[in-house]
């Protein structure tokens, strides 16, 4: 049996003859592929589709190369005026104490022992008032004193006040006035944090990180989270790696923030022909395009391009708008490793590595064998 017109040869060889013929003749733009071919990416670039416009940037040079983005550590917030740590605001609590000589009015003057008569001169009390929360208008209520404005001034002002309004109604009364719950001059801290809630201020010197360490610290790994400062409408966010690795500590912190750290891993996307395609976390703080091409297996032989290795990212334009844009890299020469390496990724690149053309025939071939198999098993079968 030469050919599938010889009279013996069974049916289903010579259908299967006719479905091999068709195969051929539908040729390579039947394959199946996991994506377009560098050639397809540049020709879309150069057709400015207008639903999705995008343009293509060789490079080829180190002038080429994008710059990394520099860490985002200059705060646009107020720097905050020094505040005395005794200071006192609306919804602190305070502790008042009241001593007192000869005739008083928060106690009762020690008795004489011989003559049971209250002691007048040369005796002493000491009155502890029930914790004060200042009101919300920043004011508070002391017997005999009245309603007093406690808000803005220290606890050192406020005693002299107090102490003022006694005058003439108590024996050279003494006033001492201490903070119990200092709402006012604290930040509040939330998230990945060891110990979340409200921290006062003991210097009003403490920086960002001297707040996340007195804390407790973080959780996790610094590289994937984000610090967020609420100040006032006003926000600052930083990645907690850049803070740490560049010693910038510079931000300090205000009664009244809000520190938020949060859980933000950067990854990138492998798609295409490499021998991983993943969604892949940073290891790192930074990671250069080398190095992702390398945690993503490199490129597959049997499939992929190595003249074809593109970054597809949005870069923001002068509005601050993102801008579709991909980065082209021929790899298949040396110099373009050298260029790798000074490539640094971004958080939600797409590092693609087109199919390689070259490659149809081999799959024709495969798919020719697959075919051809179960047919071949059958013959031997088959009488």
């Amino acid at each position: 049996m030469n050919d599938c017109k010889d009279k013996d040869f069974h049916p289903l060889f010579r259908s299967a003859c006719m479905v091999a013929a068709l195969a051929v003749v539908a040729g390579c733009s039947t394959l199946p592929s996991t994506g377009p071919t560098g050639a397809d990416i540049q020709r879309a670039a150069a057709q400015a589709a207008p639903a999705l416009p995008f343009r293509v940037i060789e490079v080829d040079n180190a002038a080429a190369v994008p710059p990394a983005p520099p860490p985002v550590l200059t705060s646009t917030l107020e720097r905050p005026s020094y505040r005395e740590t005794n200071l006192i605001g609306a919804d602190d609590v305070l502790n008042v104490s009241i001593y007192e000589a000869g005739v008083t009015l928060f106690g009762v003057s020690p008795l004489s022992r011989s003559t049971g008569v209250p002691l007048s001169v040369g005796s002493s009390s000491t009155s502890q008032l029930p914790p004060i929360r200042v009101d919300d208008r920043g004011f508070i209520t002391i017997p005999f004193a009245g309603r007093i404005q406690a808000a803005g001034h220290t606890t050192t002002e406020l005693e002299s006040m107090i102490r003022r309004r006694l005058i003439g109604m108590s024996q050279d009364p003494q006033v001492v006035v201490t903070l119990a719950d200092a709402l006012s001059n604290s930040v509040t801290l939330a998230g990945e944090i060891v110990k979340p809630g409200r921290l006062v201020l003991a210097t009003n010197r403490e920086t960002l990180t001297d707040a996340i360490a007195l804390a407790g610290g973080y959780k996790g790994e610094a590289k994937d989270l984000v610090v967020v400062v609420d100040r006032g409408g006003e926000t600052f966010r930083a990645r907690l790696s850049d803070l740490l690795s560049s010693g910038a500590r510079e931000l300090q912190v205000a009664p009244g923030d809000r520190i938020t750290i949060l859980s933000r891993p950067q990854s990138f996307s492998v798609l295409g022909a490499p021998n991983k395609a993943d969604e892949i976390r940073f290891p790192r703080g930074e990671i250069s395009l080398a190095e992702a091409v390398a945690l993503a297996g490199g490129v597959r032989v049997d499939q992929g391009d190595a003249a074809a290795v593109f970054v597809f990212r949005y870069v923001p334009d002068a509005q601050g708008v993102g801008q579709p844009v991909v980065y082209h890299l021929n790899m298949m020469k040396a110099g373009t490793y050298f260029l790798a390496q000074r490539f640094q990724m971004r958080d939600k690149d797409v590092l693609y590595i087109g199919n390689a053309r070259a490659n149809q025939p081999t799959k024709f071939v495969q798919l020719l064998s697959q075919l051809f198999l179960p047919i071949a098993t059958a013959r031997t079968i088959v009488p």
